[in-house]
């Protein structure tokens, strides 16, 4: 079977350093990292309070994962921010 040298129909074309397919990689694999680091902070955040409510947990913790939550929420928002700011 011999390859064609017409164009992918798909149009993702190859994955080589510089091109716009390599740099949307990037940014994809950078949202699935601060999205499943928010959500195991988030499932943290929520058991810590769910103990504080039954009495098990330690004040400490549920305050340390809210800190958490914020300042990776907030950080994901400014990385969001920065990446629009740069294709306008």
């Amino acid at each position: 079977m011999t390859r064609s040298s017409a164009a992918d129909p798909s149009g993702l074309g190859d994955l080589e350093p510089g091109t716009r397919q390599r740099a949307q990689l990037r940014v994809r694999w950078a949202d699935t990292v601060w999205t499943a680091l928010c959500l195991v902070l988030a499932l943290w955040a929520v058991w810590s309070a769910v103990g504080i409510a039954r009495g098990v947990t330690a004040w400490a913790h549920a305050v340390v994962a809210w800190v958490l939550l914020a300042v990776g929420l907030s950080l994901r928002a400014a990385a969001a921010r920065r990446r629009t700011r740069l294709k306008a």
